[in-house]
């Protein structure tokens, strides 16, 4: 299981914010539900499909 302690600091402008916080809520996701979606996806685009195996190790394979 992925370990969620880390924070992730960014500042945005606040029209962009609200707009991407209704969009999420039209997705019925939470705004970091989603960042963590896209950052998932990035990884996966520059890493490859086994980047879970090189981040967790044999740990996150069952999950």
């Amino acid at each position: 299981m992925e370990n969620r302690t880390a924070r992730l600091t960014l500042l945005i402008d606040p029209k962009k914010k609200a707009l991407f916080e209704k969009l999420c809520s039209d997705e019925d996701v939470t705004p970091s539900q989603k960042v963590r979606q896209l950052i998932r996806e990035y990884i996966e685009q520059n890493v490859g499909p086994n980047w879970r195996e090189e981040v967790f190790g044999q740990e996150d394979q069952d999950s």
